[in-house]
């Protein structure tokens, strides 16, 4: 019996479309006359307990009010199922909508549309900090972090980004060099109090769906604990090349602080959070793509840029 064949004996559910094949592979089922989704999460990425740990975040976030997709339990009330080949496999609500957009492609929409959008996202962002604050997290909750260590620290979660084989002596000297100078900023700011805690780490547009003006973020896969800031990091990276890109930025911040605090401490240090995001991206990307290939090379020169331009501004 194939992987997908278990999995949907499991739920009791049809396949009806494999919708991607990246980090997980996702298809879309009914079990019954319901659509959700189903995951094939990544071999070896996230533990069981840790993928139980995420369902269990979405699935309070869903009962809070907030538009996520929650855990769906196999009959036997399993959340998560271990298949015979070892692979573990998952099933979430539907989310009705469209991504927002993609990596490297011009963001659609008016001047004005893309600024509102972007306020909501920001405000979405809030809202999910907001009522994980709120939660008391089980006994047994487990996830990664995105903290110093995590990000910058010597065995980073995405891998040792400065031993990219792609970069020349001068760009890795380079990267190690900006990499020492946010390490001591990052320290600095988680020990003066940074807004620490559960955070999604990964709100790009993909994972940013949009139907009649209700903003719904998926796939929470890389969920962690860290800074708060990473967050709004991550979500401006792929905005950097926007015309727009001053106003979106603005009205990110601007609707993430139409419900929670971000002190101007943490705003000035956002350009150096983008940094780190670019060379967790490079760690991120050195064993999935060929060393040869376009795609390392231009995570590479990103995260080289980036460097640059924070020690310039240091």
């Amino acid at each position: 019996m194939t992987e997908l064949k278990e999995a949907l004996r499991a739920w009791g559910a049809r396949d009806m479309r494999m919708i991607k094949e990246r980090e997980n592979v996702v298809h879309e089922i009914r079990i019954g006359a319901t659509r959700a989704a189903l995951r094939l999460h990544r071999p070896g990425y996230q533990s069981k307990a840790a993928i139980r740990s995420e369902l269990t975040w979405m699935g309070a976030l869903s009962d809070a009010g907030m538009s996520v997709p929650a855990p769906v339990s196999t009959s036997g009330g399993d959340t998560v199922v271990t298949l015979s080949t070892g692979r573990l496999a998952t099933v979430v609500s539907w989310v009705d909508g469209a991504p927002i957009g993609e990596s490297g492609v011009a963001l659609e929409g008016t001047p004005a549309e893309q600024v509102t959008l972007y306020r909501n996202v920001g405000r979405e962002v809030a809202q999910m900090h907001n009522l994980t604050d709120a939660m008391d997290l089980p006994d047994g909750f487990t996830r990664h972090a995105w903290d110093v260590a995590g990000l910058l620290g010597p065995d980073p979660f995405w891998g040792h980004f400065w031993e990219n084989p792609v970069l020349s002596a001068e760009d890795r000297a380079l990267i190690n060099r900006a990499r020492a100078v946010a390490h001591d900023q990052a320290l600095a700011f988680a020990q003066n109090g940074a807004d620490m805690g559960l955070i999604h780490a990964d709100v790009l547009r993909e994972n940013v769906f949009v139907k009649d003006g209700v903003v719904t973020l998926i796939d929470f896969d890389d969920a962690g604990f860290g800074f708060r800031l990473y967050d709004l990091a991550v979500m401006m990276t792929q905005n950097e090349e926007e015309p727009e890109y001053p106003a979106i930025r603005a009205a990110a911040l601007a609707g993430y602080r139409e419900l929670r605090d971000l002190p101007q401490q943490a705003e000035d240090l956002l350009d150096m959070f983008l940094m780190i995001r670019r060379f967790a991206s490079m760690g991120w990307a050195v064993p999935r793509y060929a060393h040869d290939g376009d795609a390392l090379r231009a995570y590479t020169g990103k995260a080289v840029t980036a460097a640059k331009q924070f020690l310039s501004s240091a």
